[in-house]
């Protein structure tokens, strides 16, 4: 190859790999201290439908880390009705840390995708102009009819938008893992305990990229 036809080569390859760094690079943020006041807020993903009080993953979220983690999710809820919810939780509880994962009613229910992206992004906003919390998305999947019969799922793409452009840190394929997998579900959309675990000790991997957690 000839040093032009490798300058050329250069030229094109490194804004590719620019690009690339760029999107394996994780929002970061400041480590949580022990004891922290930590509120999930969700569905009944986040509540342990499927599994007992115990064995939700906010439970297990709590064992593994020593915060306080409050368990604010409701079975059935969309995201217009925990946006509802979250200036009480907010003034009620002052966490340090939000984790938001809500909006799988909203498409299991094929609602308006928009309006349940809006209602993410508004909680997003209250939690930011509350002060001081940080906030988490957790992806929900994309339920499709591929998904129901192969077994495979993944998120849906509103998340990691969302992420993006209001530069979160995002837990990926956390229930897209876990749902797809029968072992690990109470039902079809639905964990077990055992889910519930793998989902937490999952979330744990993100927290530490992401900075939130530091033994």
């Amino acid at each position: 190859m000839s040093t032009i036809s490798r300058r050329h080569a250069l030229l094109v390859l490194l804004p590719a790999l620019g690009l690339a760094a760029c999107g394996r690079k994780p929002v970061r943020g400041q480590p949580l201290a022990a004891g922290a006041t930590v509120l999930a807020l969700g569905d009944s993903l986040t509540h342990g439908t499927g599994a007992t009080p115990a064995t939700s993953y906010p439970a297990v979220l709590a064992r593994l880390t020593g915060w306080n983690v409050v368990n604010a999710g409701v079975p059935g809820h969309t995201a217009a009705q925990a946006l509802e919810r979250t200036q009480a939780l907010l003034d009620e509880h002052r966490p340090a840390l939000v984790l938001l994962c809500i909006g799988g009613n909203d498409l299991l229910r094929r609602g308006d995708e928009a309006a349940a992206k809006a209602s993410v992004e508004r909680i997003v906003r209250a939690v930011q102009a509350a002060g001081g919390a940080q906030l988490l998305l957790i992806a929900v999947p994309r339920p499709t009819l591929t998904a129901r019969f192969t077994g495979s799922l993944s998120d849906h793409p509103m998340y990691g938008e969302l992420a993006e452009a209001l530069q979160l840190p995002l837990h990926r394929q956390g229930w897209s893992k876990v749902l797809a997998d029968d072992a690990l579900r109470a039902d079809a959309i639905h964990a077990n305990a055992a889910g519930y675990e793998r989902f937490a000790q999952g979330l744990m991997a993100t927290l530490r990229a992401t900075g939130l957690y530091k033994p």
